[in-house]
């Protein structure tokens, strides 16, 4: 389903591939019933493209990693989050268009 450059997040791998990240991340937390969220999906492959070696996109099963969508208070998906250090820098709610995530992930960049 994703792109070439989307990566997958689990419960697993988010301390090692987005708390840790040198680079800024993106995570999509979604879900494969979410109609919006697979709308939102090939633009989110979109800017994963676009960020290739400059950040990190990815996306994070809300149904597989329910712990992590608690403790970053996920409460309706798609919600994409931009973590810069280890810390959330955005948050954006709902299937958004391109622009907004390129913007969020050309400031976190900065």
């Amino acid at each position: 389903m994703a792109g070439t450059h989307t990566l997958e997040f689990t419960e697993a791998n988010f301390q090692s591939e987005v708390l840790s990240s040198a680079q800024p991340v993106m995570v999509d937390f979604w879900a494969p019933w979410c109609q919006p969220c697979l709308r939102l999906g090939p633009t989110v492959d979109k800017v994963a493209t676009a960020f290739a070696g400059k950040a990190k996109v990815g996306k994070l099963n809300v149904d597989q990693a329910q712990n992590l969508a608690m403790k970053y208070g996920i409460q309706a998906i798609p919600t994409i989050l931009v973590f810069k250090g280890g810390q959330v820098v955005k948050k954006i709610n709902g299937a958004v268009q391109e622009p907004e995530l390129v913007a969020a992930l050309t400031d976190a960049s900065k």
